[in-house]
């Protein structure tokens, strides 16, 4: 019985890994299509969101038929229970890339308002946490996964320093004020990932020690 669970949840892990590695490339997508002024990698970005869903939906019922066949307990289920979680997030990982392709797409065609630095830092910095989260998981790295929650406020201040420019760049001239407006939300889907991305590493603790920063499971 043991071993058919343990196949089972390798079986699990692996399917979760390889849709990490498919946001991972999004997000880095994403980044790249707005650097490039790419809009058929943009373009492509947005279709393949549809194959990270339904990779979503196969995971997910996965993780419903293990609980349902193997009733794991305990330790087990908490496993079982977190992974759901980071799949959630991982989605809306997914989501965000998407997200950031669609606003890419209005701007085609128009020169950027100001030389982009550090949307592309946090594009970075956030894939890298994504990537290093779900290492954590596979390698069960606690200090690992604590890396990663610390990075977040990297991340925060990078956006901070976005939305201060550009709304400076409005205060000079209100022209600026459209394309201003959709750069701080491209900024603000990467920010997003990066909590995200806390949330798969703070998910992967809980299952291996009971504790989340919100309650705690004895």
């Amino acid at each position: 019985m043991r071993t058919r669970f343990d196949e089972q949840l390798a079986a699990l892990n692996e399917a979760l890994i390889e849709m990490a590695e498919a946001v991972e490339r999004a997000i880095a997508d994403a980044g790249r299509a707005l650097i490039d002024k790419d809009m058929e990698l943009a373009r492509r970005i947005i279709s393949q969101d549809d194959e990270i869903d339904a990779r979503e939906k196969e995971i997910e019922n996965l993780c419903l038929k293990l609980i349902l066949r193997q009733q794991p307990v305990a330790g087990d289920l908490r496993l079982v229970s977190s992974i759901l979680k980071m799949l959630t997030d991982l989605e809306r990982i997914g989501d965000h890339a998407s997200d950031i392709s669609e606003i890419n797409l209005l701007l085609e065609g128009k020169p950027y308002i100001k030389k982009l630095e550090h949307i592309p830092q946090m594009a970075e910095i956030t894939m890298g946490m994504v990537k290093d989260s779900i290492r954590a998981f596979v390698d069960k790295d606690i200090e690992l996964a604590k890396e990663v929650i610390g990075r977040d406020d990297e991340v925060d201040e990078l956006f901070a320093t976005v939305k201060n420019d550009l709304i400076k760049l409005i205060n000079e001239n209100p022209d600026n004020g459209d394309q201003a407006i959709d750069l701080i939300m491209i900024a603000k889907y990467f920010e997003r990932i990066g909590d995200h991305a806390t949330n798969i590493a703070e998910w992967f603790i809980f299952s291996m020690t009971g504790v989340h920063k919100d309650y705690k499971v004895m």
